[in-house]
């Protein structure tokens, strides 16, 4: 299958042709974790998500990796430099003050003071909500999730090759910065060549008085500082890494290759996360390269407006799902907009998502129910699932492709074991048809009794009773519906 993807470094859509076929090498930019994730960050790991599942419907076996940074990033990390307050000492701060309130159990962090269990709380937290939206990378935890902390030398080593080619230097005050007139290619990705960035980014600038970095674009590498609150014993003094080293590292030893297949993240991070990444892998490999293909997910809006929490519209993914939403419906919400529009995240939205899941799940059911149990064994020979997958295979249109899957939806004539199968094979991209979150029950409620009690007193004309019981079912959360069978429920999904 012919496959194209839109590349950021080329400013075009062009084939995907991966450097091993049929293996491909992919990095994904993860989150940062100071604090709960946002529905915003949620969208670019969904995406990703998406572009592996459909590539290995595809065939291909994909080796993927995502970051989880627990070091390194300030709270102004849109100049390429780097500056503001370590983000580890804003999480401190808000962890305590969340234990102190009582949103935090009090036995979820023993000191909240050690940067490294306030950043191990918050991957748990991020684990169990990416596990929530079916995030299949989550399984390889950690193998294939490494943190910066963890790979200290490595970035050192990689510093130090970088020194070695005259790509780096060490400044009078000892902080090691990356030389970017030394890689003329800088900026092809973002745009910002170095003409077109503005002075003393970061906040150091050069005078007769203070010895600093050459140029104003030069970002640093290591930066000695005995006060801050993760730091390691360096050749250049005690201090710790800036946040580009970091995933240039992970990147190329988590996977095993200088040269990657795909490289994706938010469209946040082009400049200057991205475009660093290249001028530092590139200079410490010597290829023109770092990875061939980077793809990016535009920024999500809430109701129209850009997340802020001073205009109350600001929402974790936890914030979500504890208004009763469905895991699986957030998850169709973030994906079915292509990736390369912003989408606004809303909940007449997430009601749309809802009627969407709720089709696809009664659809899974009814065929199920009539299936014989004969395989079938479905794969892109199949009219529908080849359909679905030409439109993923043109720059990941999901939306064409959700299109597909409903058009055949309300026509499907195959026998019920093969539409069963094409269901479950397209569903390996989706992923909706069954719930990762649990089922908001009542405690001590007994969901099958209920049921065969409202079937009883219906039978015995007691339809007080059964109104009773189906109440009980509605306030836990449930859908009730009468069938041939009897009463059944299914989980509300908002």
């Amino acid at each position: 299958m012919d496959i194209c993807f839109y590349n950021t470094l080329t400013n075009r859509v062009e084939p995907f042709e991966p450097v091993d076929p049929p293996n491909v090498y992919m990095y994904n930019c993860g989150p940062t974790v100071y604090d709960y994730q946002h529905v915003g960050n949620f969208r670019s790991f969904v995406f990703a998500d998406v572009l592996r599942r459909f590539l290995e419907l595809t065939g291909c076996n994909v080796h993927q990796v995502m970051n989880l940074t627990d070091v390194g990033h300030m709270t102004e990390d849109d100049v390429a430099d780097g500056s503001g307050q370590d983000k580890m000492q804003v999480a401190i701060k808000r962890l305590k003050e969340a234990k102190h309130a009582g949103t935090v159990p009090d036995h979820a962090v023993a000191d909240p003071n050690d940067p490294y269990q306030v950043a191990q709380y918050y991957i748990d937290a991020f684990l169990e909500d990416a596990g929530a939206l079916c995030i299949k990378i989550v399984d390889e935890y950690p193998q294939k999730m490494p943190r910066p902390t963890q790979h200290i030398p490595q970035m050192q080593e990689m510093i130090q090759r970088l020194l070695d080619k005259e790509h780096a230097y060490i400044a009078d005050d000892g902080v090691v910065y990356y030389s970017v007139p030394s890689f003329s290619a800088y900026g092809r990705l973002s745009g910002n060549t170095i003409d077109r960035l503005r002075s003393g980014a970061g906040g150091r600038v050069l005078d007769e008085h203070q010895a600093a970095k050459r140029h104003p674009a030069d970002f640093f590498l290591w930066k000695p500082d005995a006060t801050h609150i993760m730091k390691w014993d360096s050749p250049w003094g005690v201090g710790y890494p800036n946040w580009h080293i970091e995933c240039s590292v992970m990147s190329t030893r988590t996977l095993g290759r200088e040269v990657i297949d795909i490289h994706t993240g938010g469209e946040d991070n082009i400049f200057p996360h991205h475009e660093c990444e290249i001028a530092q892998s590139c200079g410490a490999t010597g290829h023109d390269t770092f990875s061939r293909m980077w793809m990016h997910a535009r920024y999500l809006r809430v109701e129209g407006e850009k997340m802020s929490k001073s205009k109350g519209n600001f929402y974790t993914l936890r914030d979500v799902l504890a208004k009763g939403v469905d895991p699986a419906v957030i998850r169709y919400e973030l994906l079915r907009s292509h990736y390369r529009a912003n989408l606004n995240f809303t909940f007449k939205g997430l009601e749309d998502s809802a009627h969407a899941v709720s089709r696809l799940r009664l659809a899974a059911d009814r065929f199920a129910s009539q299936a014989t149990d004969r395989h079938v064994d479905t794969d892109l020979t199949h009219p529908v699932v080849a359909a679905f997958a030409k439109c993923l295979a043109d720059d990941l249109n999901v939306s064409a492709a959700l299109g597909e899957l409903f058009s055949w939806l309300g026509k499907a004539n195959g026998s019920a074991d093969e539409n069963l199968a094409v269901l479950r094979k397209i569903d390996s991209v989706l992923c909706v048809l069954e719930s990762t979150g649990a089922a908001p029950v009542v405690s001590g409620l007994d969901v099958d009794e209920l049921c065969r009690g409202i079937d009883q007193a219906r039978a015995d004309k007691d339809f007080e009773a059964a109104d009773t019981a189906r109440q009980q079912l509605i306030q836990a959360g449930y859908e009730v519906q009468t069938t041939k069978e009897g009463t059944a429920v299914r989980r509300k999904l908002v």
